[in-house]
C-alpha cells in the first residue's frame, strides 16, 4: 500500500486544488488501498493567518491588478539568476515541511504549487529528504519559484514547457507532456461538427472565485439576443442573486459548481465558451474540443498563460469586446466562419502530443516501478 502526498497552496478553490483533487481521484480509481493526502501549506504551518493571505492577495489582485501584475514577472519571470534563493521562504516553511514528509511517509510528494515544489527541491539537494517529488505544473508556463534540479518527474501542460526543462537540464526521461491533470469525471469529446443554425449554447465563466470583468461582459448580453448563456458565478454569490432577480431571458446563472458531473453535462451542451485563462479550465475545455474566447485576464499567472495559449492558436483573442454593443456581434462571425475548423485542427494537434497515459496512470507506473520502493 502507497501513501500519497498532495501540496497545494492556500485554501481558496483554486487550479492547484482542483489538478491535486483530480490526480487524487484518479489514483484511487486505480487502487482504492492507496493513502491519498492533501495538505495545504501555508494553513498548516500559520493557521488561520492563511485566511487574511489568502484576503489580501485577492484585494490585491481586485483592486490593484498593475502593481501584482509588475511584481509578478519583476519576482518569478524576468529574473536572470540560475540559481534564486528565496530565503524568507526557507526560513518560514522548510523545517515544517522537513517535519510534514517525515510524519505522513509519503512514497510519493505531489506538488501542484511551485511553492512546496521549491522548498522540497532544496532539501533534496541537501539531503534532508529522499522521498519521491512529482511538479505537477497547472499553468502553461514554468517561473522561477518551481524547484527543477533535484525534482524527479516534471508533468508539463503543453510540449513546448518540455523544452524549456530540457535547456534546464532536465533529463528527457523525467519529462512528461500530460496536460494539466482534469477530473475523470470530464471525459473526453470528440470535435462537435454542427451546423450553422439560428441558435447557440454559450458557457460565460467567471472563474472559481467570480472575480474579473465578467459583470460588464454580461451587460452586453441583449434581451433577444441568438445565444442562450450559462452563467458560471462561481463563489460571487451576489453575481448569482442579481442575475436571478433580473430574469434576463438569455441568461441562465449557475452558482458555485464542485460536481465535475455537472460540469462535463455543461460542457457537453455547449457550443464554446468565455472565460479567463486560468488552467484548470482550460484544460478542461481543450479535452472536452470546446472552442475558447478569453475576455478577460487576471495579473501574473493568466496573463502568462493567455500569451502562451494565444500563439499556438488554442484560443481566441476576445479582450476587444468593449468596442461592440452586443457580443454576440462578435461571437458569431467565428462561428461561423473557417477559424473554427482551423481552432478544431489545432486542438487535434496539441492533443497527439500529449502523453496517451492519463497523469495518474503514470503517476502509478512510475511508482510501482521505482525498485527502491
Amino acid at each position: 500500500m502507497k501513501t500519497v502526498l498532495f501540496l497545494p497552496l492556500l485554501q481558496i478553490p483554486s487550479g492547484h486544488h482542483q489538478a491535486a483533487d483530480a490526480l487524487k481521484e484518479d489514483l484511487l480509481a486505480i487502487n482504492p488501498q492507496w493513502r491519498c493526502h492533501k495538505v495545504e501549506l501555508l494553513s498548516s504551518r500559520l493557521g488561520k493567518t492563511e485566511k487574511f493571505i489568502s484576503s489580501v492577495y485577492l484585494q490585491w489582485i481586485r483592486h490593484f491588478p498593475k502593481t501584482y501584475s509588475i511584481l509578478y514577472e519583476q519576482t518569478v519571470i524576468r529574473q536572470k539568476k540560475a540559481h534564486l534563493s528565496f530565503r524568507y521562504y526557507e526560513f518560514l516553511f522548510s523545517r515544517h515541511i522537513k517535519n510534514l514528509v517525515q510524519r505522513v511517509q509519503p512514497d510519493l510528494i505531489v506538488c501542484t504549487h511551485a511553492l512546496p515544489s521549491y522548498l522540497l527541491n532544496r532539501l533534496k539537494l541537501n539531503k534532508e529528504i529522499t522521498n519521491p517529488v512529482v511538479n505537477v505544473y497547472t499553468d502553461y508556463f514554468i517561473h522561477h519559484l518551481w524547484g527543477i534540479e533535484a525534482i524527479d518527474y516534471h508533468f508539463v501542460g503543453h510540449p513546448y514547457m518540455k523544452t524549456k526543462l530540457l535547456e534546464k537540464g532536465v533529463p528527457e526521461s523525467r519529462i512528461f507532456a500530460t496536460g494539466i491533470p482534469v477530473h475523470p469525471h470530464i471525459t473526453i469529446s470528440k470535435q462537435k461538427k454542427r451546423a450553422e443554425r439560428s441558435r447557440y449554447i454559450g458557457l460565460i465563466s467567471g472563474g472559481s472565485l467570480g472575480i474579473g470583468g465578467f459583470a460588464a461582459l454580461i451587460k452586453r448580453i441583449s434581451p433577444d439576443d441568438p445565444i442562450d448563456y450559462y452563467i458560471l458565478c462561481g463563489k460571487n454569490e451576489q453575481m448569482y442573486k442579481q442575475l436571478k432577480s433580473e430574469n434576463h431571458p438569455r441568461l441562465i446563472p449557475l452558482p458555485y459548481i464542485s460536481s465535475r458531473k455537472e460540469m462535463n453535462t455543461l460542457y457537453d451542451q455547449a457550443d464554446f465558451i468565455l472565460t479567463k485563462p486560468g488552467g484548470v479550465t482550460i484544460s478542461e475545455c481543450l479535452y472536452k474540443k470546446l472552442p475558447i474566447f478569453i475576455y478577460d485576464t487576471l495579473p501574473g499567472q493568466e496573463e502568462m498563460n493567455f500569451r502562451i495559449l494565444k500563439q499556438f492558436h488554442l484560443v481566441f483573442d476576445f479582450l476587444n469586446w468593449k468596442d461592440v454593443s452586443n457580443i454576440a456581434d462578435k461571437l458569431l462571425p467565428v462561428l461561423r466562419s473557417p477559424q473554427i475548423a482551423h481552432y478544431f485542427n489545432k486542438v487535434e494537434e496539441y492533443h497527439r502530443q500529449l502523453s496517451p497515459e492519463r497523469p495518474a496512470m503514470l503517476l502509478y507506473s512510475k511508482l510501482n516501478d521505482d525498485p527502491s520502493q
